[in-house]
């Protein structure tokens, strides 16, 4: 029975979710080589990542779903950006800090793409006639 609920799949959205949760609420913690930086820009980096995933749960058409979700995650952190933190939150302009979005929404992305394809090919090669066509 399928219901096409994909487990698996949706088990690793939540676990890169948790982890861009996980480096955002660690980073003030942490002291160690180029903590500046860490301190600046780790939470832009992961909070971008973790949006990413988020977005890809959304019903997307499945040819460009990697790529509606990094639009639609860097349009929402760009535009937090842009708009002071849409005075919910206070927010330190820094010009960086929309580069390092787009980072971490492409490092996502090429993660996601990256473990889909593997995945997807794995899959091929289990099926009963690979090479069949």
């Amino acid at each position: 029975m399928s219901s096409g609920f994909d487990f698996a799949s949706k088990g690793r959205t939540l676990l890169f979710v948790f982890l861009g949760v996980a480096v955002l609420l660690l980073k003030p913690r942490y002291s160690g080589p180029l903590d500046e930086v860490v301190h600046a820009y780790a939470g832009n980096f992961s909070v971008s990542f973790a949006l990413y995933f988020l977005f890809t749960n959304l019903v997307l058409p499945q040819k460009a779903k990697g790529a509606l979700a990094a639009t639609c995650a860097l349009l929402v952190v760009e535009l937090f950006e842009a708009f002071d933190g849409f005075g919910v939150m206070s927010n330190t302009y820094d010009p960086i800090d929309f580069l390092v979005n787009g980072v971490g929404i492409a490092m996502a992305f090429l993660l996601d793409t990256t473990l889909s394809g593997r995945r997807a090919r794995r899959a091929k090669s289990k099926a009963p006639y690979p090479n069949a066509r």
